[in-house]
């Protein structure tokens, strides 16, 4: 219901209550019927149950199946390493899925503890969960709000909401109904929240929403109804995984059927079959993925990223859209002033001289017995000294916001508060306030006289003001030229205040406001902003660059939204880019949907608004990365594809719901993250490459010997040899791979590209074939020439052809002499340990009878070398032609 929108009154006749509370039994009563004041859970899967559905993926049953069939042909060493790592891989998807379960429990800290409640016109503390609709809740500072309550007395009522709607700045509350039913949550200054704290004055509320009916229960709940979409990793393995088991059943049975028509013994086809099986089946690639990840996420934390659930690190270089808020990410997350208007003409900040650097002689601070005769002097002496920021023990200034902006803006001119303040002592104060709109200081004057300084609203202060201070004295006030500079500032997305004084003979009796803030002589406006990083400028035009649209999303007015996504490169000069939350509101999904695409910014958001966002972009195949910080972000930063949370600004609940969490809450750590995602993807794409590649080689080897008239070229041994050794080095090896130079220049993967597009499936099955076409023309010389070590050369030409591959699928175009033989130093160790293992199977003596090898002569072992390099020439013509295709259009254009 529109609790804002009714009167004190009428909330308590709707409640059946009065000012002094509920009766004890009638609370009884309620409770009975509302239930408990607590954030219910839906039922939750057990921990053992979350471990065994992390088996339930079909490439884990292959695995397991794997494992069966090793042991059962005595391959126990084969059966232990699968085993080990299906349950690793069990383990860290049991721990995310244990996490993610945090977010809830995080959300339920927030509830207080205990209330102060009014009963039967008696205060009294009970729990909080004691508390039903109609009960009056007596609030102070430091409390949290224990539940969604119409406030019916205020005294200088502040309340902190930033969890629920962003906004870091306590809200001053008050009383009065307000008339607009769709004001956004930020703006319903009558009403404080479960959840949120109160930081200043006293209050009292009407409970008019308990448990799951708070705007905090209503985020509990869309918590618990979204579900985590899979990772487009997971979606491409889960299709791989059933792909290749069907042919590999298919090839095994052809396999088996061929060798026994051609008279082979039927048990030792049978062990030939379930070997290529076996060796088919690749059981390294789940730890290599697991361990490809986990370095990505080791080396992210050091770029201040901190990744939460594993498969999110490979997601982010799928990423189309980054929906990212503006203040803190896109900007400082610090006002500035940016532009002044003095003695009639608008001047840059960054114009005027700072600190250290030799300033105009108008820049120094008033002279004892005067005012100076500059005014910009004078405006910056009042920045200075009608601010109560202060600097603290570290340096920094504290305080205000604003406050700051305007005392960090004199200061680095030369104008420091605390030695202004000894020549110009404060006698006197009247403090803002939000119906005033402005504040006055009244500063003792070398001159021995008084001078009050007002800083406020312009429209405010023009109203109260009478001249206006240039180099040629005092002038009759201008508002017309006043108001034409607070356009021109305001169109520039600045936040302009005005600065006036007054000139006294001696501290007034009459210290009203309205007896002070009259008469006044305007001295200039300050316009600030929140401004852009320089990092993000940057970081923007790499998203670009890289296929990927940027959006900024701020509960910021839409003009300052345009102006900060402009400078940011974000927004193009078109109109319909940007809409506003109320726009959004008004608009179906499906009408959203049509839009969603060509919006860069959504100003005046509230931040329940992002799901929708999330939502629309998703069902129209995007997928989508977005920031957030506070308790309703949650619901969005779960259902996209990659949440990402605040380090430094975000709440527990947000940070819980998130896939990776900013440490330095900076736009341009998220675009070297996906940078991060794009590398690892492409080396699983060529673990992939590897491993389909070899399997391939050695299922044509087995396939087309028969066919060809020749023996079984292989033994079971010779296979799994090959499949743990070969397979096993180089293949996580591969994860170590540096970037490709091109990683963030070309656009993101399609969300529905197969993983053997761009040539991959193409490339396993041709480098397959001449893999086993060279593998077989070695065994059909040696027989043909009678070299009785025939078995023992195609075992190793299929083991080496094997290490060439690798070296040469390292990028895919780049020659492997262009990018470094030594680039990658965990390959090149692996691929030399390999060679040397391989050579001690055939000339080790105690390894002969175990792998049925026999030393090649020094003639046999130059041949298979010679022969085993044919696979790595063809691929680098392979990347040689795929470098000339792509160099021809450029060279067209």
């Amino acid at each position: 219901m529109g609790w804002h929108g009714k009167s004190i009154q009428e909330t308590l006749t709707e409640l059946g209550s009065s000012p002094g509370g509920l009766s004890r039994d009638e609370a009884g009563k309620r409770l009975l019927e509302f239930g408990p004041n607590e954030l219910k859970e839906k039922k939750k899967k057990t921990p053992l149950m979350m471990f065994l559905d992390q088996f339930r993926d079909f490439m884990i049953l292959i695995l397991i199946a794997a494992a069966l069939i090793s042991g059962f042909i005595g391959e126990l060493s084969d059966t232990v390493a699968i085993v080990v790592i299906v349950v690793l891989n069990a383990v860290v998807g049991f721990i995310q899925e244990y996490r993610a379960e945090k977010a809830m429990a995080a959300l339920k800290k927030m509830s207080a503890p205990a209330a102060t409640v009014v009963r039967g016109a008696m205060p009294e503390t009970i729990p909080a969960a004691g508390l039903v609709p109609g009960d009056v809740v007596m609030l102070e500072a430091g409390k949290i709000v224990p539940a969604d309550m119409r406030l019916i007395e205020t005294a200088g009522f502040r309340v902190e909401e930033a969890a629920l709607t962003g906004e870091s700045e306590a809200v001053e509350k008050h009383t009065a109904e307000l008339s607009d039913e769709q004001l956004p949550l930020g703006d319903r200054k009558n009403m404080a929240y479960k959840g949120t704290v109160v930081t200043f004055g006293r209050g009292t509320g009407l409970v008019v929403g308990t448990g799951m009916n708070t705007e905090l229960g209503r985020i509990a709940s869309m918590l618990q109804e979204e579900e985590e979409v899979k990772t487009p990793l997971q979606k491409r393995l889960a299709g791989f995984g059933r792909k290749l088991a069907i042919a590999v059943l298919c090839i095994c049975g052809i396999v088996l059927g061929i060798g026994i028509m051609r008279g082979e013994k039927p048990l030792m086809m049978f062990l030939t079959a379930i070997s290529l099986a076996v060796a088919a089946i690749p059981e390294a690639l789940p730890a290599v993925i697991t361990i490809s990840l986990a370095l990505g996420a080791k080396k992210l934390i050091s770029q201040h990223a901190l990744i939460r659930k594993l498969p999110a690190v490979e997601t982010l270089g799928s990423v189309t859209y980054i929906c990212s808020d503006k203040t803190g990410t896109l900007t400082l997350n610090r006002m500035t002033v940016e532009e002044i208007w003095v003695d009639g003409e608008i001047v840059k900040g960054e114009g005027l001289k700072v600190k250290g650097e030799e300033k105009p002689s108008t820049l120094n601070p008033p002279e004892e017995g005067g005012l100076g005769d500059s005014p910009l002097q004078l405006l910056l002496t009042a920045l200075a000294l009608n601010n109560d920021a202060q600097t603290g023990a570290d340096g920094a200034a504290i305080g205000d916001p604003t406050e700051i902006a305007l005392y960090e803006f004199a200061r680095l001119r030369g104008f420091e508060k605390k030695a202004l303040e000894k020549a110009c002592p404060r006698i006197g104060e009247i403090p803002f306030d939000s119906g005033r709109k402005c504040m006055t200081t009244f500063h003792r004057w070398p001159d021995g006289g008084i001078v009050s300084l007002t800083k406020g609203a312009i429209d405010v202060l023009i109203d109260k003001s009478e001249n206006l201070f240039t180099a040629e004295g005092l002038r009759d006030i201008d508002a017309e030229a006043i108001h034409k500079a607070n356009g021109k500032m305001a169109a520039d997305g600045l936040r302009v205040l005005c600065m006036a004084m007054r000139t006294w003979e001696a501290l007034p009796a009459d210290m009203s406001a309205g007896a002070v803030e009259s008469g006044l002589t305007v001295l200039g406006l300050t316009g600030m902003m929140d401004p852009p990083r320089d990092e993000a400028k940057e970081a923007v035009r790499l998203c670009r660059a890289a296929g990927i649209k940027p959006v900024m999303i701020t509960g910021d007015h839409p003009i300052t939204a345009r102006v900060i996504a402009g400078r940011l490169g974000i927004l193009e000069d078109d109109s319909k880019a940007i809409i506003t939350g109320r726009e959004l509101e008004k608009l179906s999904l499906e009408e959203f949907e049509e839009r969603v695409e060509h919006i860069r910014v959504y100003a005046r958001v509230a931040p329940e608004q992002k799901l929708k966002i999330v939502k629309a972009l998703q069902d129209k195949g995007q997928f989508v990365a977005m920031t957030g910080d506070g308790v309703n972000d949650a619901p969005a930063l779960k259902r996209a594809d990659i949440g990402i949370a605040m380090g430094i600004t975000g709440t527990d609940v947000s940070k819980e719901a998130a896939h990776m969490i900013l440490l330095d809450d900076n736009f341009a750590t998220i675009v070297k993250a996906v940078r991060e995602g794009r590398k690892i993807y492409d080396n699983i794409r060529k673990f992939i490459k590897y491993l389909l590649t070899t399997n391939s080689g050695e299922i044509w080897t087995l396939f087309l010997a028969p066919l060809a008239g020749l023996p079984i070229p292989l033994l079971p041994i010779h296979l799994l040899w090959i499949n743990l050794v070969t397979d096993g080095l180089p293949a996580l090896a591969l994860s170590a791979e540096p970037a490709e130079g091109d990683v963030m220049k070309r656009p993101p993967r399609r969300p529905k590209e197969s993983i053997f597009s761009h040539g991959l499936g193409a490339h396993a099955v041709w480098v397959g074939l001449l893999m086993g076409g060279v593998v077989l023309a070695v065994q059909a010389w040696a027989i043909k020439t009678e070299h009785a070590h025939w078995q023992t050369m195609v075992f190793t030409v299929l083991c080496l052809t094997q290490l060439g591959h690798v070296m040469a699928i390292r990028s895919e175009k780049e020659s492997l002499f262009k990018i470094g033989i030594f680039s990658n130093k965990y390959l090149l160790g692996a691929v030399v340990l390999t060679f040397a293992l391989q050579m001690g199977t055939i000339y080790i003596p105690v390894m002969n009878p175990i792998f049925r090898t026999e030393p090649l002569t020094v003639s046999e072992l130059a041949l298979t070398l010679t022969v085993s390099s044919i696979v790595f020439v063809a691929v680098e013509i392979e990347k040689l032609i795929r470098r000339r295709k792509a160099d021809g259009p450029k060279e067209a254009e």
